[in-house]
Parts: structure tokens; sequence; C-alpha cells
């Protein structure tokens, strides 16, 4: 029974592999765009998680406006009973249309945006702080924690922090499974990592 066991495994793909086989292409993408975010400052760097959040909203920005339309047509006092029922109906179907466009988007953009998350922590693993032009958000932030200071123009991002009373350093960049773990994760889906430290589930 052993060997005819080993001889289908020959034959037959697990799971793990067939998942790790339709995942590869995509990780071997977010490792390509990652080689060539190193050169960016990190200014350059935060301008393009900027634009892709932009392109992102601008996927849906027309489908949103047309139910922001008919949600006014249907909230007039003149608008019949029936109307009213016609319309958000179409609102209705409109509003599977954005959630079916942010999800093609998010996956469109998925590699940049997970190249730039390991260029990110790339970035904290190999120095001590950051520093990037000052933004409103890096104010607001500044304000309530102690890893981000600005000084002018400038805000100073530490990479390290407090937790629990703790000190906690940032010192790690993302490996290939771990890259892997967010794909599966992004697709709704539960996936288990063997880790250094056993087994994790992401």
């Amino acid at each position: 029974m052993g060997i005819l066991n080993n001889l289908l495994k020959g034959f037959i793909k697990t799971k793990s592999e067939r998942d790790f086989q339709e995942l590869q292409p995509r990780v071997l993408e977010i490792v390509d765009i990652y080689k060539n975010l190193v050169s960016l400052t990190h200014d350059e760097l935060r301008a393009r998680s900027k634009t892709i959040k932009q392109k992102i909203q601008e996927s849906f920005r027309e489908t949103e406006e047309k139910i922001n339309t008919l949600k006014a047509d249907a909230e007039k006092e003149d608008t019949p009973f029936y109307k009213r029922e016609e319309l958000y109906k179409e609102i209705e179907k409109l509003e599977k249309q954005v959630n079916e466009q942010i999800e093609a988007s998010l996956d469109k953009f998925l590699p940049e945006v997970f190249a730039i998350m390991k260029d990110t922590a790339r970035r904290f693993f190999e120095n001590e702080t950051i520093e990037v032009t000052a933004t409103e958000f890096d104010r607001h932030l500044a304000v309530k924690k102690d890893f981000v200071e600005i000084h002018g123009d400038k805000a100073i991002y530490k990479n390290r922090w407090m937790a629990g009373g703790n000190e906690i350093t940032w010192d790690m960049i993302h490996y290939n499974v771990q890259l892997m773990g967010g794909i599966v994760l992004h697709q709704g889906k539960i996936a288990e990592m063997a880790t250094g430290e056993g087994k994790t589930l992401v």
C-alpha cells in the first residue's frame, strides 16, 4: 500500500503544491518590482503608493457618481414610490459593481503594493530613522505617537516603538513565503506557513 501511495503522489500533486505553483508567478512579479524600488528616495516611494491609491479610487469613481445621482433622485419628495423602488434596485446593482471594480483594482495592483511594503520593511530594517517630507497625516500622527517627529517640513520616522511597556525594533524583511501568505489572506483564505518558530496560521 505504501508503494502505491508513493506512486500516486508522483502523479497527483498535493493541494499545497498546486497552490504554490499558482502563487509563485505573482511572488516573482513582486520580487522583480521590489528590485526596481530600491533606488527610489523615500519620498518617491511614498508618491508611488499615493498614485496607486488614486488609481484604485479612479477605477470606481464613475460608478460611485451614478450611485450618488440615483440616491439624490430617490430621496426627492416628488419621486413616486414605484420609481424609488426601481432606483434602489439599480443602486444595489451598481454597489455590487463598485465592489467588483475595487476587487479587480486591488488584484491588479497587488504585486506593486506588496513590493512597496517589502521595500518599506527593508528601509526600516537598514535605517534607525527615515526622513520624508511631512504631510498632514504625519503631523497628526506625531501628536499621538512617539515613533514619528516633525522637524520643520520633514517627518522623522523611527524603526522602534513602545508596545506593552517594551521597546520593539523593526527587524524583518518579508520572505517569499510571507508574501504568499499575504496573497492568500487577500484572497480571503487561510494558509498554514512553516516558519522558523513552527507553524503560523495566516
